[in-house]
């Protein structure tokens, strides 16, 4: 039986990045991955396709609505939507070849089949052909990640009823696409069918879309999508979705009122919940929560010795880059270092057009508990390079303490907000005030010169906008 210092069973961000980090601090690692190709969900059946496909459905639209306004004239734009899927595929397989080089290059033994851990320190890898076999390790990682939620009264059947992945690669965009679900998965994938063409609705329990972020954010970036052409219902329960001969029926209720909703495909994102089926996590004792999540402490170790777990199958924010942290910091520590994740500063996206991003406290969130807050805000609208990019919608948003001017949180609506939000992050990393960050020097024009302007604002010294 070969033996490793550390077994990683799963290969998605958190497991494939803390494979990398083990074999580059000496540790003789394996990861193991059930699918043929490696890098989990994200890579394959997540973030990177649904990113390529908002930004070839954003081109689209450029060159369809927005082109003539910079003096383009483009006639005849057509969509050729095989040729948009085997782009988002050609992306997903040169990284995910990419992630399969990177584990060739660490010296990383990479076994695929599905992994079992038989008892602490031994794993069963069943491959899809042969016969099982075992290796063993003082050290395994769980980094199984998660699985969309599929409710009983909305099942998916992959083909009308669908999750996220079937979303990923309809053949053609539903004349009538129903969303059930406004967090950022349902909001992303809504807007890639609605710009190709779709009529979208949104249906949402909750009286807000995007929960989590700020709610004058949120919904600014709903009256956006709105302008866009999609159609949003708040405080609408879904009851049931039936489906007659290929056509959706979704049963709702709104403030007492019954409501049908009639679709030809219907995207259930109502979250998603922790995978740790299959690997024997439950056969060796390994304790869970009420969410089916592992439950962990603050090295990661779960009850059982030997045994760890990070990313999505333990509890937080179901992030690419917070299982990437986790499990640089998760080996680390196996390997006798300082590991750590500040999960105060962790940036959460949406990739609409406009993003919306924010980290840290929310002005709700703040309000909500009674904390002491100044609040600083500037638009889009008055920052020169915006108005040049014709891409001048959205606002800069900052929540930092009264007394101390500490950064708390900050919230970013643009196009450009995925980028944006790092530099806020990395001062919020060191304790940085929002007058460090608008005492700091950005180069004119840029984009980022509505971050400095809007740490400004919190002391009310912006310069390009009034302070009341």
């Amino acid at each position: 039986m070969e033996k490793f210092d550390v077994i990683i069973i799963g290969s998605g961000p958190g497991g494939y990045v803390a494979a990398i980090r083990a074999a580059q601090l000496g540790l003789k690692t394996a990861i193991i991955e059930k699918h043929t190709e490696l890098g989990g969900t994200c890579l394959n059946i997540g973030c990177i396709p649904s990113k390529a496909l908002l930004a070839s459905s954003d081109h689209f639209v450029f060159a369809k609505k927005e082109a003539a306004k910079h003096g383009i004239k483009i006639d005849g734009v057509q969509l050729d939507l095989p040729t948009m899927l085997a782009r988002k595929d050609k992306v997903v397989k040169t990284l995910t070849g990419g992630v399969r080089a990177l584990m060739k290059g660490n010296k990383v033994t990479t076994f695929s089949g599905l992994a079992t851990i038989i008892e602490p320190g031994k794993v069963r890898i069943q491959p899809n052909d042969g016969e099982p076999n075992e290796i063993a390790a003082d050290h395994i990682v769980i980094a199984t990640g998660s699985v969309p939620i599929n409710l009983p009264s909305m099942p998916f059947d992959g083909e009308t009823v669908v999750s996220s992945t079937e979303a990923l690669c309809f053949d053609k965009p539903p004349e009538k696409f129903l969303v059930i679900g406004a967090g950022a998965i349902g909001l992303e994938l809504g807007s890639v069918w609605s710009r190709l063409g779709s009529e979208v609705t949104v249906l949402e329990f909750l009286p807000r879309i995007a929960i989590g972020f700020d709610l004058e954010m949120a919904n600014l970036l709903q009256r956006a999508l709105t302008a866009q052409g999609m159609t949003f219902h708040l405080e609408t329960k879904v009851g049931s979705v039936k489906v007659n001969n290929g056509r959706a029926i979704a049963a709702a209720t709104k403030g007492g009122e019954e409501l049908n909703f009639e679709a030809d495909k219907v995207l259930v994102s109502v979250g998603r919940r922790a995978f740790a089926e299959g690997v024997g996590a439950d056969k060796i004792g390994v304790a869970m929560d009420e969410r089916g999540r592992i439950k962990v402490d603050e090295l990661f170790r779960t009850n059982i010795e030997g045994v760890y777990a990070i990313g999505d199958v333990i509890a937080g924010p179901m992030l690419a880059h917070k299982a990437e942290e986790e499990g640089i910091a998760c080996v680390e520590l196996i390997a006798g270092k300082a590991g750590h994740v500040n999960y105060g500063v962790i940036p959460g996206i949406i990739y609409t057009n406009p993003e919306l991003a924010g980290v840290g406290l929310t002005e709700d969130f703040a309000k909500e508990k009674g904390m002491n807050v100044r609040v600083g805000k500037f638009p889009f609208r008055a920052n020169g390079r915006a108005l040049a990019n014709a891409d001048a919608e959205g606002w800069v948003k900052f929540i930092a303490d009264a007394e101390t001017d500490r950064i708390l949180g900050a919230s970013i609506l643009s196009h450009a907000a995925s980028e944006l939000i790092a530099e806020i992050v990395a001062v919020m990393e060191f304790g940085g005030s929002s007058e460090d960050l608008g005492r700091t020097v950005h180069a004119h024009p840029t984009l980022s010169e509505a971050v400095k302007e809007a740490a400004l604002a919190v002391g009310k010294h912006a310069i390009h906008i009034g302070n009341r």
